[in-house]
């Protein structure tokens, strides 16, 4: 245990493991419509333990840096197999973007190797009314619709990136450790690219382990620090005069994205007060090969 601004800071490492991500640049004809398509695309996609992927909003884009002149939105999309996020991209773009008023989508992850058929799939919709047509450079498809017309991009790049990344804000009380969580979401928010919080709010409050121990289930309750067990278990990890904790979980494009946004996050927690320590959740090695340790990123 060491501190840092005076909080407990636990000598522990977060377990991260990799995934393959899409990139989607929505954009509209204000940020209203934009971060709208953006927010729906990504929902029920928290965890994929339970949702069909793990998807976030990274922030937005001015109109001077979109291929068509308009405010964007950014998100990330993540799943196991490129077959699986191919499939979610394909189901959120054409549900939720292109159903949104005045939207467009494009790839924000033109470098990627990989490069997965999604406007060509969605241009079907178009019933053999749409065009093919290129804008920036970009080979899009223009499909009718009752408002106008929807451009998607003909093919959106897939990469391995990296998820799991989290830490844990160990409170006093439910208040401050909430305060805590909201001023580590807003920090990353703003000083860190390339990462997403796919949790709601970029907050988790029920914490998961891998597997159950009464039942078949392929994760429950990370009971170790849940408070209200403390005085039950003896594998407790809450200590004395926690009552409450909250769990960041980032996912990012590079490794090092999801490094910087922890410390980030950590460092803007710890400025609160009724926060008592800083924990990560990981599995002894188990479960992700990749870990990140607390002391090593906040120096």
């Amino acid at each position: 245990m060491f501190r840092y601004e005076g909080v407990e800071i636990e000598e522990t490492f977060a377990e991260l493991f990799t995934m393959w991500a899409g990139r989607v640049l929505i954009t509209a004809e204000n940020e209203r419509w934009a971060l709208t398509a953006a927010r729906v695309a990504t929902g029920f996609a928290s965890s994929i333990i339970g949702s069909p992927a793990e998807a976030g909003v990274e922030g937005t884009v001015p109109p001077e840096e979109t291929p068509d002149g308009r405010t964007g939105a950014l998100i990330q999309i993540y799943n196991a197999t490129r077959t699986e996020l191919k499939r979610q991209m394909i189901a959120r773009i054409g549900q939720c973007v292109m159903t949104c008023p005045t939207t467009a989508a494009f790839d924000a992850m033109p470098d990627a190797k990989r490069k997965l058929k999604v406007g060509r799939s969605l241009r079907l919709f178009g019933d053999g009314f749409q065009k093919r047509d290129e804008i920036s450079g970009r080979r899009v498809w223009r499909i009718p619709v009752m408002e106008g017309e929807f451009v998607v991009e003909d093919t959106f790049g897939a990469k391995r990136a990296v998820a799991g990344g989290n830490f844990l804000i160990l409170a006093r009380d439910m208040s401050s450790g909430l305060a805590a969580a909201e001023e580590a979401v807003e920090a990353i928010k703003k000083n860190v690219k390339g990462v997403i919080m796919p949790f709601p709010g970029g907050i988790c409050r029920s914490g998961s382990k891998v597997g159950s121990l009464k039942y078949k289930l392929p994760a429950s309750t990370n009971h170790p620090y849940c408070p209200k067990l403390r005085g039950v278990l003896s594998e407790s990890q809450v200590p004395k005069g926690v009552n409450s904790v909250y769990e960041i979980i980032i996912n990012g494009l590079e490794l090092e994205y999801v490094k910087e946004a922890m410390a980030t996050g950590i460092k803007a927690a710890v400025k609160v007060p009724g926060i008592v320590r800083i924990s990560a959740g990981n599995y002894g090695g188990k479960f992700g090969p990749i870990k990140v340790y607390l002391h090593e990123i906040l120096g």
